[in-house]
């Protein structure tokens, strides 16, 4: 009982140091040290190595204290209960990890070859749990990916090579090489020659992140872009009870941008980008509004990218819509998001939820809609990712390998407050810069919008509410990186990787405690007590 109360202590500070690698600390060794930490808990003590169900309440415990600290922000206006359920749904995958990682960290205990051969599997069943909780069920949550608290860390140019599961395996193995340098150095005072391999998979990837720097833009073209950011009357949930007068500050923040243009003190843009529920008035379908954007395309001379909904018709569902509007000529392309949220735009077993949970109510009626997330402006083509849709690699890596030039982010914080949910979203928009190698915009409605370089530089940033402009002549991209044309095979490589690690040394282990269990037996059923090595299978903790 003692050791499995020692371990979990050391689980909790595990998931407390990696959660400090995300905004608003964003101390990226954070990550490294806590996935060490986190091997130390799952590793053996003497001869005995934990059993599958306690690397399982290990790897709950990480997950419930990582995602607590994580996401406050999910319950900031309808309760605390509603973080607490979805930090205790997303340990579940962590508990996944650590049952399956307990025979692999014993594995690596060992040292040398093996050590390094751990670490690595690991790192692959890391980024295959990473990629499920990604993805299911209704289609997943990938808030919390490890890659997106490297925004300032120096492996952040791997990315660019294999993707942002990539980049998460890259910091995944160090940490977890680390850790398995700990357990050995326990177990073994002299451990030079146990330790010397862990050196080559850490230079390899310091290498690689001072060599595979972000691809320089594949075009000398430039484009003249504002984000307007006109911020909201009121914090909370109320925002939809606000859609007309969020329109009109962002009307009113264009027509602002265009005296200025006309007084010569700004140059002419070329795109105008307005955030996710700029216009929660339904433009598509409401005259009025048509014209009073048209109104101010016209006015600033250039197409308007807009968030707006477009309601189906003869029912309560809608489309989450981002919409190029050409001055009088009016719509002339959209992008519907494809990836919405369950519990917040839309709501799964709606009956049941809301008959237990009033707040349930006011969850979205959204669709998702299709297609490759580009938006055709005059000259160039864009790439568009919704709001949480930065957090899904798809969503960023499809506009770009079909053609878009740079992406955008138009977003709706509002409903989360001054917490640290817009400055984690900012993270990942600059990790999503760097991995293809592409300017991104953020347009916030009440913040934080940002210009961010190819580099995952940020150039430019608002504050939070409050009313602004951001000008800048962006360089296009290209045709992308390595990541974009490869990161889905890579993240699929590392998923059979892992899975195939945990099962390996998995089996391996049980069958090798059974053929322990039958030496133990003398031929008259006496048995005799041996204390098995750590490089043999062999006893577990009670």
């Amino acid at each position: 009982m003692t050791r499995i109360v020692g371990r979990l202590v050391l689980a909790s500070g595990a998931g407390a140091l990696v959660y400090t690698s995300f905004p608003p600390v964003g101390w990226w060794p954070g990550a490294v040290l806590g996935l060490a930490l986190l091997v130390v808990a799952l590793g053996p003590v003497g001869s005995a190595a934990p059993r599958i169900r306690t690397g399982a309440a290990v790897g709950l415990v990480f997950g419930l204290v990582f995602f607590l600290l994580l996401l406050p922000w999910v319950g900031l206006y309808v309760g605390a209960y509603a973080s607490w359920a979805l930090s205790a749904v997303e340990a579940l995958y962590l508990a996944a990890f650590g049952a399956g990682a307990v025979h692999l960290v014993r594995w690596g205990a060992a040292g040398g070859a093996r050590g390094v051969g751990a670490a690595a599997g690991l790192a692959a069943w890391w980024s295959l749990c990473e990629s499920v909780r990604g993805s299911w069920p209704w289609g997943g949550f990938p808030w919390g990916s490890l890659a997106f608290g490297h925004a300032d860390g120096p492996l952040l140019a791997l990315a660019s090579l294999g993707g942002a599961r990539f980049l998460g395996a890259a910091i995944a193995a160090s940490g977890f090489a680390l850790g398995l340098v700990v357990l050995v150095a326990l177990r073994r005072p002299r451990v030079i020659t146990a330790v010397a391999p862990f050196a080559v998979p850490a230079a390899l990837f310091a290498a690689a992140g001072v060599v595979v720097a972000p691809g320089s833009p594949g075009a000398a073209e430039s484009l003249r872009v504002a984000v307007i950011q006109g911020n909201v009357p009121r914090l909370g949930l109320e925002f939809a009870s606000q859609r007309a007068a969020v329109l009109a500050n962002h009307l009113e923040e264009t027509h602002r941008l265009a005296d200025r243009v006309r007084s010569g003190d700004e140059p002419q843009p070329d795109l105008v980008l307005w955030p996710e529920n700029a216009s929660d008035v339904p433009a598509l379908r409401s005259p009025d509004v048509a014209r009073a954007i048209s109104g101010a395309s016209v006015a600033v001379g250039a197409p308007i990218s807009l968030g707006t909904i477009d309601p189906v018709p003869g029912g309560p569902t809608a489309y989450n819509t981002q919409v190029v509007w050409n001055g009088s000529e009016g719509p002339t392309d959209r992008h519907d998001k494809h990836y919405i949220q369950p519990f917040g735009e839309w709501l799964p077993w709606r009956g049941f939820f809301e008959a237990f949970f009033p707040a349930a109510e006011q969850a979205g009626h959204f669709v998702p809609g299709h297609g490759d997330g580009t938006l055709e402006v005059p000259g160039v083509v864009a790439g568009t990712a919704t709001c949480f849709e930065v957090a899904f690699d798809a969503a960023a890596r499809d506009p770009i390998a079909a053609g878009a030039q740079f992406l955008t982010v138009p977003t709706n914080n509002a409903t989360f407050g001054h917490s640290s949910m817009t400055y984690q979203q900012l993270a990942m928009s600059r990790v999503r810069a760097v991995e293809h190698s592409v300017p991104v915009l953020v347009a916030a409605t009440s913040g934080v919008s940002a210009i961010i370089a190819p580099d995952g530089t940020v150039e430019q940033q608002s504050e939070i509410f409050e009313a602004a402009t951001l000008t800048a002549d962006l360089r296009l991209g290209g045709a992308g990186t390595p990541a974009t044309r490869w990161g889905g095979i890579v993240e699929r490589t590392l998923g059979i990787v892992g899975a195939a690690a945990a099962l390996t040394t998995g089996l391996a282990a049980g069958s090798g405690e059974g053929a322990a269990r039958v030496r133990r037996l003398r031929p008259h059923g006496v048995l005799v007590r041996r204390g098995p090595s750590l490089g043999a299978p062999g006893g577990s903790e009670h």
